[in-house]
């Protein structure tokens, strides 16, 4: 799963400071759709916290049967917004 590609695919673009609100709201619902669609574990996590970064991902619990992903996804939520806002 290129970064890029996923771009592409949900947004049309990789230029995110193109996308309008309504552009990024569209690709956030998209990725939501697949994301409930997904069966792969990893792509399944990759969608989740490329949505977490763009502010539209749904709860982890809510999100992962696997104890072991939510887990994994409330550390990434903490690892990014420590990189976001490192006080």
């Amino acid at each position: 799963m290129q970064f890029d590609d996923q771009l592409r695919r949900y947004f049309g673009t990789t230029d995110m400071d193109a996308l309008t609100p309504e552009g990024l709201a569209a690709g956030i619902e998209r990725m939501r759709v697949d994301l409930g669609l997904e069966s792969d574990r990893g792509r399944r996590f990759a969608l989740w916290s490329l949505l977490f970064l763009l502010g539209g991902a749904p709860d982890p619990d809510a999100t992962f049967e696997d104890a072991a992903e939510r887990d994994a996804a409330r550390d990434f939520m903490a690892l990014a917004e420590r990189t976001i806002d490192p006080q």
